[in-house]
């Protein structure tokens, strides 16, 4: 392989292996402030210790985030100079913005909140978890802001040879940013919900700690229930602004060939990239697709075969990802739906929590998939309609970058099964006992 391919290889290891933390890192962090908070409203010290049970797994997944994202931002100097070297006045600045502003007030922190169970007021305490949520869902909007603009560049101009920032304001508040940041902020939390609801699954089965996980059951139900439903609307709105901006990346998602109106959409087709045709197509719907993209049947939705072959995203990978990500995306909901009318009877439910414990993966599969949705239906661009991602990658030997990405699978394979342990040793052992819940 040249060094390319090896270069979005090693890039591509470390941020779905980042990715495994980050959401549940964002959801624990709301959902740990969401229980302080009733503990302090209540007094009740059950919801303290809940607390600290899922703040423990919190802290562990913030731990390996922090690891994996330097290692993942340091890539942009070592593989993708030339990338940095030509749009780094814009990229580079929204990332040191999440360093020095979100990155630091969250560390900061979340070691208050570590260190102060017995130094600080329930009130103070409980605040400095907020801010910890707050500022990691700040920094998540930095990082994705930074992402939409690679998706939809805007306020720049090429000057001297590279791309420099001219409109700042234009680059964080376009519209697609926060399109971006909702759909993947609502992901999320339905990850941080499901795994909630999967653990406290496990030990509800097992007849263990019944107040405790029923309570934080319900919470997590309530949680992801919400935002699967929220993500169903907001992924609509999204895929229409991504109908608007990147229609190439639409045409891959539904594998649309030939340009026409009132296009119709298949519920069952299998793509056929290498003849530039769809090999079975069951179910076509007429007018459907330009309805949902365009809100309107009679709208017209471009084919691939209107785009230059250089220039369209691979189609196989990124309709199936497409595919995963919304069928998960409704069964997400349906669970969350029979979870509601079974949640004052959980523990007469055995199947029911059997089904929640399974389902734990399946919120980083949907989340996985729709970053590959992202960013392979944006090739062959690294920045869509500037920079091609070949003239992005530094010049160097590809033997140095197949050594480094050996090194990246080999370290990342031992961190995760060191975080995969400690996670698992902590959900066996429980909570907490109610007669030391004082401790600190």
């Amino acid at each position: 392989m040249d060094v390319l391919m090896l270069s979005r290889l090693q890039f591509a290891v470390a941020t779905f292996f980042h990715f495994i933390f980050v959401p549940l890192t964002l959801g624990l962090s709301i959902l740990v402030a969401i229980m302080e908070t009733v503990y302090v409203r209540t007094g009740d010290e059950e919801y303290r210790r809940m607390a600290k049970f899922w703040g423990k797994i919190f802290i562990i997944n913030f731990a390996v985030g922090v690891v994996t994202g330097i290692t993942l931002e340091f890539q942009f100097g070592t593989n993708w100079a030339r990338y940095s070297r030509y749009v780094g006045d814009i990229f580079g600045s929204l990332l040191a913005i999440e360093a020095t502003l979100a990155f630091f007030l969250e560390s900061t922190f979340l070691a208050v909140w570590i260190f102060g169970w017995k130094r600080l007021s329930p009130k103070l305490h409980c605040l400095a978890i907020w801010l910890v949520a707050f500022a990691s869902n700040l920094s998540a909007l930095w990082i994705l802001i930074a992402n939409a603009w690679m998706q939809h560049p805007v306020g720049y101009a090429i000057r001297n040879g590279r791309a420099e920032l001219t409109d700042f304001l234009s680059v964080v508040t376009q519209p697609f940013a926060f399109q971006i940041y909702f759909h993947t902020i609502s992901g999320a939390y339905i990850l941080a919900g499901f795994v909630v609801m999967g653990i406290s699954a496990y030990h509800l089965l097992r007849q263990q700690h019944l107040s405790f996980f029923t309570k934080s059951f319900r919470i997590g139900l309530i949680f992801a229930l919400i935002f699967s439903l929220a993500e169903i609307v907001q992924g609509h709105i999204h895929g229409a602004e991504v109908a608007k901006i990147q229609p190439s990346k639409l045409a891959a998602m539904e594998s649309i060939w030939e340009t026409k109106a009132d296009a119709p959409m298949a519920l069952f087709l299998i793509p056929d990239a290498k003849n530039e045709r769809n090999a079975v197509e069951i179910g076509k719907i007429p007018g459907l697709l330009s309805l949902l993209a365009y809100h309107s049947t009679s709208a017209t939705v471009k084919g691939l075969k209107d785009f230059p072959k250089e220039d369209r995203p691979p189609v196989l990978l990124t309709f199936t990802a497409f595919r995963v990500m919304v069928g998960l995306g409704f069964l997400f909901v349906l669970l969350t739906l029979v979870g509601w009318f079974k949640r004052h009877k959980l523990e007469a439910s055995p199947r029911y929590l059997k089904i929640m414990l399974y389902a734990i993966p399946l919120p980083y599969v949907a989340l996985q998939a729709g970053w590959i949705v992202t960013e392979v239906g944006r090739q062959p661009w690294i920045v869509y309609g500037l920079m091609r991602t070949k003239d992005a990658v530094s010049p160097i030997a590809a033997s140095q970058v197949g050594v480094t990405l050996a090194a990246f699978i080999a370290a990342y394979s031992a961190l995760g099964v060191i975080a995969f342990y400690l996670i698992s040793k902590h959900v066996r052992r429980g909570p907490e006992p109610a007669a030391v819940q004082g401790e600190g």
